[in-house]
């Protein structure tokens, strides 16, 4: 490699806000719409996740109790957009169950107290949260230092070399924490993913964008 992984990532970080300009602010939630989103968004796109949780907030609101409680043939209809919906309203509704015996309300708040590990630790040990879904709660809604791995960046962290072949997304994700400077984790995941949709997509396998260019073998 002509760059060190460090100056590599440096001078992607670079050439996608020159391109895409400054990553976008992640939306205004609580912690808990997050985690709910973030169970929808499992195997779908970011249209369809969106439809079911704006279904889902048309329906129940802001009352976590009444989406625990609700009959489940409801709930499925409710997010069925989103796909795997007995499955999504399984987890949606024992991840709040979870929540609410532990904290003794709907809320996820002391996340911002504990340091990154042990929030980690207490998301993934709720069924069905895994790292990704972890990482999206606690780098968006908390704005800790995490990098979340999904399709696209797992698959250009691939492409541009920052991880060995074959490398499972666990992996990419323990990897890219440690090589990705806290400072710029938000911004280099949210711009990976924008370059990802636009130009450097899964379907072109040879793709001639500037990165792949650079960094791809």
């Amino acid at each position: 490699m002509k760059d060190s992984d460090g100056k590599k990532i440096e001078n992607i970080y670079n050439w996608l806000r020159d391109k895409y300009g400054e990553a976008p602010e992640p939306s205004e939630m609580s912690g808990v719409d997050y985690v709910i989103e973030t169970i929808l968004s499992q195997n779908t796109n970011d249209i369809n996740r969106d439809k079911a949780f704006d279904k889902l907030k048309k329906r129940y609101q802001e009352d976590y109790e009444a989406i625990q409680n609700a009959p489940k043939d409801e709930l499925i209809d409710t997010i069925r957009i989103a796909g795997l919906g007995p499955t999504k309203a399984e987890r949606i509704q024992e991840t709040l169950k979870i929540i609410y015996e532990k904290e003794g309300e709907y809320s996820v708040e002391f996340l911002d107290d504990l340091d990154l590990d042990d929030g980690k630790k207490w998301l993934t040990d709720i069924p069905g949260v895994g790292p990704k879904t972890a990482s999206v709660i606690l780098g968006f809604h908390f704005k800790k230092p995490t990098i979340p791995v999904d399709t696209h960046v797992h698959r250009l962290a691939g492409r541009y070399n920052l991880v060995p072949e074959g490398s499972s997304r666990t992996k990419t994700h323990n990897i890219l924490e440690e090589k990705v400077p806290d400072e710029i984790k938000y911004g280099f995941h949210r711009l990976l993913i924008e370059h990802g949709r636009a130009e450097c997509i899964a379907r072109d396998k040879d793709c001639n964008c500037e990165l792949c260019q650079k960094y791809g073998e």
